[in-house]
C-alpha cells in the first residue's frame, strides 16, 4: 500500500506571516481559540495560543456570597476591652509577664 502524499523531507514552504521560505516541516500551524486556522508560520512568527483566548469555553464556578452569614456585633470589642479615661488611667499600674521572666511597667 502506498502513501497518498509526497515526502516532505525536501519540500519548501512559505511562511504566511513574513513570506520567507523555510523547509515545510519547520513551519507550524497557528492555533486560535483552540482551532487550527490552516495558516503556517515560521519559528520567529509563530506564537502559542494564549490561555485568555479560551475564556468562556469552560464553565467556571466561583461563588462570592457566604451562605447564612452572621451580622457583625459591635459589642464584642467593648465587652472584652477595659477602657480607662483621664484620671483613672493615671492611677493604674500595669504588670506584664512572659515565659522568659517578669517585666513591671509603671506609668505615672
Amino acid at each position: 500500500m502506498s502513501n497518498r502524499f509526497a515526502s516532505t523531507q525536501k519540500a519548501i514552504g512559505e511562511c504566511d506571516i513574513c513570506g520567507f521560505r523555510f523547509k515545510l516541516r519547520e513551519l507550524r500551524n497557528i492555533i486560535t481559540r483552540g482551532r487550527d486556522t490552516n495558516t503556517k508560520a515560521c519559528i520567529e512568527c509563530w506564537s502559542a495560543d494564549h490561555p485568555q483566548n479560551r475564556q468562556g469555553m469552560f464553565p467556571v464556578h466561583d461563588p462570592q456570597a457566604i451562605q447564612d452569614p452572621r451580622p457583625d456585633f459591635a459589642g464584642y470589642a467593648t465587652s472584652r476591652a477595659q477602657i480607662y479615661s483621664g484620671s483613672e488611667f493615671n492611677k493604674l499600674s500595669f504588670v506584664a509577664s512572659t515565659a522568659v521572666g517578669q517585666v513591671t511597667v509603671t506609668t505615672s
